[in-house]
């Protein structure tokens, strides 16, 4: 049975021919599989295409289907291809690079359509790809090779599972996705702002939102003081000469925003990763076996050069904190130093009550070039981590290629409330910056030694996870996390003083609270803390005036009964101390 991948490689093939049937003059590019199915990109010069034209694009990839009985493969040269594909630029300038490349030509074909292709397709297309497991999606504007310099293309998207029923789940959950999508509920809620005038994928956090961002790194930071971190701050410009020597700016340049001074010809960039600096920190004095470990965190603002079109609300950004961190540990420490940061991950994802799993990211042996680092360096590192994974009985899958360039990773990718991934906390063993930045300490014989370096995130960035939870929760935060824990609703104007005199208690009980003494009837003021999606709501009238007591009505339970206001003040600081 074919792979999901090729099944969702063969409809883009499917689809470009179905395009070209009905649009003979489009000239066909590119058409790789993606996440959740396929996109081809092509050029219809003139003609124009709308969603409204997909329905019948996707019924004639349907008709198409059953005639696609088995793929075939034929190695061309150049001036072979290059007839194969008259008049056609795209596939012309792909023709020209594989061949400079000294790489083979391959084109293959299926029910009377030939495309150029490096392979990965269902061998047997209509035995392998149910008709009702795909549809086409939407369409978009992409540039040719993704470069605003070149031609503006259509991208017709599609949608791909192994069954219908997995279609059609996925369908589902993107609909609950749009209830839940972090922009609109930010929006709704006061969280946060972006200004065309301040720059995209720079977000400002207004008073509310910045209460659950400041809750967010201040819980990463108690774990911090319980693992033995030590906070420091690091400047946000740094020389280009720390990244040659880290080997970012070899691998990560272009993701690098430079920076020019008035006064110095120094090549600088603002950082897009704490690591260097850290190391600088470790140089500054002689360090002894007995000193290690040394743990630093830090949440200073980096910066990368994101584009555009992958800029996302608050979950791909420009400018972004980390609740980032470094030990320098000995060989024979690094066993325990990622256990306890596993352990601190392991709880934080507890509290916040989310689901997970790890990955291995390993190097792509086939891709040395891009990473530093000498073959047993990254053995060895690889083989310490698998075996710690194994040894902790703890469910991992590999995946090459997905490692940093100077070390592999344990990610830990959160499954939220409907299922969807995102990877956020990262343990990364590094073997190899250490000695690039000459790092050492003395040995209990005497003699130097280079720490080893282990990178890790406990929650990733407080921004992006920020807007992770925002949908996960669906705008509905935890009593700790909350921007606004309770609001005391007066019946009327008459007992607008004692909800005040409420208010003021539980500031005191540091218990985020505020007064609606609009001038509402009292349901409307009940809808609108519920559309804010405040935990708690106090009710106060005449009985509770006269009995110094409140009326509570929970989002999460519901109502519960009047009492008074010392026993709400210590219910709910139970609750935000625990973190329940």
């Amino acid at each position: 049975m074919a792979s999901l991948e090729h099944k969702r490689h063969t409809l883009a093939h499917l689809l470009a021919q179905a395009v070209l049937k009905k649009y003979p003059n489009a000239q066909l590019t590119l058409g790789p599989a993606i996440d959740t199915g396929f996109y081809y990109d092509i050029d219809f010069g003139t003609e124009k295409l709308s969603e409204a034209d997909l329905p019948k694009l996707e019924a004639m990839m349907r008709n198409h289907l059953s005639e696609w009985k088995e793929f075939s493969s034929e190695e061309k040269n150049k001036e072979e291809a290059l007839e194969a594909f008259p008049g056609n630029p795209f596939k012309a300038e792909l023709i020209e690079e594989i061949s400079g490349r000294g790489e083979k030509i391959t084109l293959y074909t299926c029910g009377n359509f030939t495309d150029l292709c490096r392979g990965g397709h269902a061998e047997h297309p209509a035995h392998d790809i149910a008709p009702d497991s795909f549809k086409l999606d939407r369409i978009a504007g992409a540039y040719w090779r993704g470069d605003e310099k070149n031609p503006m293309l259509t991208r017709i998207y599609g949608l791909a599972f192994d069954t219908k029923e997995e279609l059609d789940a996925y369908l589902t959950q993107r609909e609950e996705a749009k209830k839940r999508d972090h922009r609109k509920i930010a929006k709704e809620q006061g969280l946060l702002v972006f200004s065309d005038l301040v720059g995209s994928g720079m977000p400002m956090f207004t008073p509310k939102g910045n209460t659950i961002r400041s809750a967010i790194i201040n819980y990463s930071r108690e774990l911090n003081a319980e693992l033995g971190f030590g906070e420091v701050h690091t400047p946000n410009i740094n020389k280009g000469e720390l990244f040659k020597i880290s080997g970012h700016y070899d691998k990560y340049k272009e993701d690098m925003l430079t920076v020019h001074s008035q006064y110095v010809e120094d090549e600088m960039f603002l950082k897009p990763m704490n690591c260097p600096q850290h190391t600088q920190i470790y140089a500054a004095e002689p360090r002894s076996y007995r000193d290690l470990p040394i743990r630093f965190s830090d949440f200073a603002v980096l910066y990368r050069d994101e584009r555009p079109g992958e800029l996302s609300g608050l979950t791909r950004l420009r400018a972004f904190s980390q609740d980032d961190g470094h030990i320098f540990c000995r060989e024979d420490q690094i066993e325990s130093e990622l256990t306890n940061v596993l352990g601190a991950i392991q709880k934080a994802l507890a509290t916040y009550r989310i689901d997970y799993w790890v990955r291995l990211s390993l190097r792509d042996p086939a891709k040395k070039e891009k990473y530093i680092g000498e073959d047993a360096v990254w053995e060895k590192s690889e083989s310490i981590m698998r075996k710690l994974l194994t040894e902790k009985k703890m469910s991992f899958k590999e995946a090459l290629g997905e490692a940093a360039f100077y070390g592999p990773k344990m990610d830990i990718m959160a499954v939220d409330a409907i299922g969807r991934e995102w990877q956020i906390s990262t343990i990364q063993l590094d073997l190899n910056m250490p000695g690039r930045f000459g790092l050492e300490y003395t040995a209990e014989d005497g003699t130097k030694k280079t720490p080893v370096m282990i990178h890790r995130a406990l929650i990733g960035s407080p921004d992006r996870f920020m807007g992770v939870l925002i949908e996960h929760y669906a705008g509905a935060f935890p009593l700790w996390l909350s921007p606004v824990q309770s609001r005391v609703i007066p019946l009327s104007e008459k007992h607008v003083a004692y909800a005040n005199e409420l208010m003021s208690m539980l500031k005191t009980a540091n218990i985020r609270a505020d007064v609606d003494d609009a001038n509402e009837s009292l349901g409307k003021k009940i809808r609108s803390a519920k559309t804010e999606k405040i935990p708690y709501l106090l009710v106060v009238g005449d009985e509770e005036v006269e009995a110094r007591t409140v009326s509570v009505d929970s989002r999460d339970n519901g109502k519960l009964d009047a009492m008074p206001i010392a026993d709400f003040v210590a219910r709910a600081s139970e609750e935000i101390k625990t973190r329940a």
